[in-house]
């Protein structure tokens, strides 16, 4: 028998490590090539891992809310043969008799330092074991190396699955108590240094929390999902970054709506997918970001950003009523049908929560569709660190002054509500009124005898 390595799979370019969330196969259970064996999750998207080989799983080396980096072995699977991953046996490198006892010497000594560092530790630290909240060893290490409390422990709000402490939670607290206070300040630095700090600090230390709410008779309480609380932490700190303004534009998409209902049955015939309206949006904000290249910008501290490549972002809403954002990736050199293969592909998987993690990442730019529930308009939060975000609203039949050579006439027109939110730190009301006018005027010049 051998044993096969399975490690954490590269992900995409962006992602570097990944939580460990759901273990789906026990030790002793038989697992074969493609079947899913844990579940990670980036701070956008949940995956499953598979097997790369038949055999029996024997060793766990993550416990679930650990962060795993990419190349980690996370299982050890038994499997027949011999493979490319197979752990190398002691007796496949032979050793010296002398050389082996130089070894466990030096694996006592070792040993025995690490026992005195961990008594060290537990004269000044809280047993965390002790706890009825669930922690993870690695948590519980970080705890009794840091010098943490059970008491300070229990406080510390949890982004993991049911509200669990990870690795990035205590190192975020850690990192938040280490920080220098204005007092241990060495004696060279200067004065008017530590005046400028004091507003800051206390901006950090002073912010009011809410007071518990009463639960009343009846009321129902149900824990935050964990994506449901990393969207909020992410809502909470956008509208801290940017200074949020909106734009909003009337759109005449009369031409649209009639196109389209004349060409989406021959669309699904020829190509094999439904046309909605999604990918012919979409191409009206690639081309008004190459027009507009600065609204395809990220601010990075006082540094910005031109992107050579427009990925737009599509939110897309989860059947938990949570969100998620694939991005089209340079949308700007997709024809209409490639657009509306790779939305309808997109908005698949991700209601079936199969998107891989590159695919939520990397975007320059987002849309959202908020017409899909009925509402006209809507002020949509950025997406960080994109400078814009475009909320599509209902399309609906009003009556309208239409315009002629021979005079004006009132008219039943399909008409939507485009809406702008963008980062005012660098986009001015012109660019970003500029901009959501070109997404208008491209959907308005609509030309009705275009081919598929």
């Amino acid at each position: 028998m051998s044993k096969f390595e399975l490690k954490l799979p590269r992900m995409g370019e962006s992602v570097a490590e990944a939580t460990l969330t759901t273990w789906l196969k026990n030790v002793g259970d038989t697992i074969e090539m493609d079947e899913a064996v844990f579940e990670i999750a980036t701070d956008k998207v949940d995956s499953e891992v598979p097997s790369e080989v038949d055999g029996v799983l024997i060793e766990k080396c993550f416990e679930v809310d650990d962060v795993v980096k990419v190349g980690d072995v996370v299982a050890i699977i038994e499997i027949e043969g011999s493979t490319e991953g197979e752990i190398p046996k002691s007796e496949a490198t032979p050793v010296k008799e002398e050389d082996e006892e130089e070894d466990e010497e030096m694996a006592a000594a070792a040993a025995e330092q690490v026992q005195r560092a961990q008594e060290m530790v537990s004269v000044t630290a809280n047993d965390v074991t002790s706890s009825e909240r669930f922690y993870s060893p690695l948590v519980k290490n970080i705890a009794k190396e840091e010098g943490i409390s059970l008491q300070e422990l229990n406080a510390i709000p949890g982004t993991g699955k049911e509200g669990r402490v990870t690795k990035t939670d205590i190192l975020a607290y850690v990192a938040q108590q280490g920080s220098p206070a204005p007092q241990k300040e060495t004696p060279q630095a200067p004065k008017t240094q530590a005046k400028e700090q004091e507003p800051i600090v206390a901006a950090e230390t002073t912010v009011p929390k809410p007071a518990p709410q009463k639960v009343g008779k009846g009321d129902e309480v149900m824990a935050m999902s964990r994506m449901g609380k990393l969207i909020a932490k992410h809502m909470v700190e956008s509208v801290s970054t940017s200074a949020h303004v909106q734009s909003f534009i009337e759109v005449d998409v009369t031409n649209i709506v009639t196109w389209r209902n004349k060409m989406k049955d021959a669309f699904q015939k020829q190509e094999g997918e439904k046309l909605t309206f999604t990918p012919i949006f979409m191409e009206a904000v690639a081309k008004a970001l190459k027009k507009y290249p600065m609204m395809n910008i990220s601010l990075d501290g006082e540094n910005v950003i031109k992107k050579k490549n427009i990925n737009i972002g599509m939110a897309a809403a989860l059947p938990d009523g949570n969100l998620i954002v694939p991005v089209i990736k340079n949308a700007d050199q997709l024809n209409l049908v490639g657009m509306a293969r790779v939305v309808n592909d997109l908005a698949e998987r991700a209601r079936n929560n199969a998107l891989k993690p590159d695919e939520v990442q990397d975007g320059t730019y987002t849309v959202t569709n908020v017409g899909t529930f009925g509402s006209v308009f809507g002020t949509p939060i950025i997406n960080q660190p994109q400078v814009g975000i475009l909320a599509l609203g209902a399309i609906r039949k009003i009556p309208a002054v239409i315009e002629t050579a021979d005079g004006d006439f009132i008219g039943i027109r399909s008409k939507m509500y485009l809406s702008h939110s963008y980062d005012h730190r660098v986009v001015n009301g012109a660019l970003g009124s500029m901009f959501a006018k070109a997404v208008a005027d491209y959907l308005e010049a609509w030309d009705l005898e275009r081919e598929i």
